[in-house]
């Protein structure tokens, strides 16, 4: 039986200049996020945009820039560092995606809700 409050996928899966989405149940309430491999690093954010809450992807799972280089809200255009979640461009320059928790466990990716 899979735990709802993470998600897991083999490394492997979400090769560099990829993302992949899931759900997470955390308390009650459910998360929807996405993970990045950037120049072979893994980040979980929130599929959420700060600037007013849309999911950042119009297109199932298109969340990166044509180079890969940057992920991108599909409604209003903001840029967001894919190491850090940072905006650096558009409507919420400062702001910043949410983080989940994320670690490695062999060759998978695993990701938590986050504390309480």
């Amino acid at each position: 039986m899979t735990d709802p409050a993470q998600w897991r996928c083999a490394a492997a899966d979400v090769r560099p200049g990829h993302t992949a989405k899931f759900r997470l149940e955390c308390g009650g309430k459910r998360v929807h996020g996405f993970v990045v491999n950037h120049e072979g690093a893994f980040h979980a954010y929130v599929n959420r945009c700060p600037h007013v809450g849309t999911p950042l992807d119009l297109w199932e799972n298109e969340f990166l820039s044509e180079d890969a280089r940057t992920i991108v809200c599909a409604t209003h255009g903001a840029v967001f560092e894919p190491a850090t979640g940072r905006c650096i461009a558009g409507p919420c320059a400062g702001d910043a995606l949410g983080t989940l928790p994320l670690r490695h466990e062999g060759e998978h990716v695993v990701v938590e809700c986050p504390q309480a």
